[in-house]
């Protein structure tokens, strides 16, 4: 059965935000948790003050926070711990409300990730990897997206899991390409991670799966015609979509696009596995609305909490390690470093162009 889909245009009220002082770290009980929030717009954002641990079975206490001034909503959670603790602790708040879900998983290739051990045996790992696929899951609601950033290593036992529960449609194999891939002799050079795009249902495609949410008029891009032949038939499309623009590839790639490392200026100290702006954006934007539930159970250096924040978004993050929660906490209430909406109508054609595009305007 197809996907129903379903483009929702509620917004989210304008709220303000500032920062406050900053109080001292919430203690940490057995479950480890920590994660960002979103960029400061005007009003009030806050670090929780300590509390207490929390006994066995009660919800986790968010580390950091940022509020929206205009209700008792929390706009933006971070949370420190192990994710699997953590979202157990949540989910009698959060089962089946979650709109979207973004996880970048360590990949177990044995990198500093502070206090995370990422060289696992494979077995051991896997089962970690079911583990929060399942509680990432059962929070998101019926017809939730749910993306995962994993490399080749992983990503075939990750959608063979999600398909043999039949839980969800994969409705998108995307590839995140670069061009800055680490030096190889003895086999080519990775330049991609992959991007799997589910959707939550109770059956692949069945009368259970919910509205998905899907904003293409958001996210895209300038088609080859116009950019490179300057096809004129790209004006007189019909197909719905603007003239001259197209939905992007699931191939993708473009000017800040690449790795964040060396001199690239969203780079933070600290972190050598940090997701670009851009493709963050292309996420949010693409599948949820101002107002959602954005959650990331494995925060890193915050670039969702980042965009989905400043996009008006509500969020829930996850961070193991203390030390970079709180610096994606802070990189959460600062805000993007690139201003977004920058990349809607681009182009992100290789070959160079070929033709100009002439687009008549009725004046003689």
């Amino acid at each position: 059965m197809a996907l129903r889909t379903q483009a929702k245009t509620r917004r989210a009220p304008e709220v303000a935000l500032a920062d406050a002082p900053v109080d001292a770290e919430v203690p940490v009980a057995t479950t480890k948790v920590a994660k960002a929030a979103r960029p400061a717009r005007e009003g009030y954002a806050r670090e929780k003050a300590p509390r207490e641990a929390a006994a066995a079975g009660a919800a986790p206490t968010p580390a950091f926070v940022i509020e929206d001034g205009t209700s008792s909503r929390r706009d933006a959670r971070v949370y420190v711990g192990d994710c699997r603790d953590v979202l157990r602790g949540l989910m009698p708040e959060i089962k089946g409300k979650v709109d979207l879900v973004f996880a970048d998983p360590p990949f177990n290739w044995n990198r500093a990730y502070d206090k995370w051990d990422d060289a696992m045996p494979d077995d051991e790992y896997l089962r970690f990897t079911y583990d929060w696929l399942d509680l990432c899951h059962e929070a998101l609601r019926p017809g939730g997206a749910m993306w995962v950033n994993i490399p080749d290593d992983w990503a075939a036992e990750i959608v063979v899991h999600m398909k043999a529960k039949r839980w969800t449609r994969l409705v998108n194999w995307c590839v995140w390409h670069y061009r800055f891939g680490q030096n190889l002799t003895e086999r080519f050079i990775n330049s991609k991670v992959h991007a799997l795009y589910f959707v939550k249902g109770e059956g692949v495609g069945g009368p259970e799966l919910g509205p998905r949410t899907w904003n293409a008029d958001e996210v895209l891009e300038m088609s080859d015609r116009a950019a490179i032949y300057g096809d004129r038939r790209t004006q007189s499309k019909k197909d719905g979509m603007p003239p001259g623009l197209r939905v992007p590839m699931d191939v993708w790639y473009g000017p800040f696009w690449g790795r964040i490392q060396g001199n690239n200026k969203e780079r933070r100290a600290q972190h050598d596995n940090q997701l670009p702006e851009v493709y963050l954006e292309r996420v949010v934007r693409s599948t949820s609305n101002a107002g959602d539930l954005v959650m990331d159970p494995f925060l890193g250096s915050g670039t969702t909490g980042v965009v989905a924040h400043a996009l008006g978004r509500r969020f829930i993050g996850v961070e193991f390690s203390k030390d970079n929660a709180k610096r994606a906490y802070g990189r959460i209430k600062d805000g993007p470093v690139r201003a977004l909406g920058q990349q809607r109508g681009m182009s992100s054609a290789i070959h160079p162009k070929r033709a100009t595009l002439k687009i008549e305007t009725g004046d003689e």
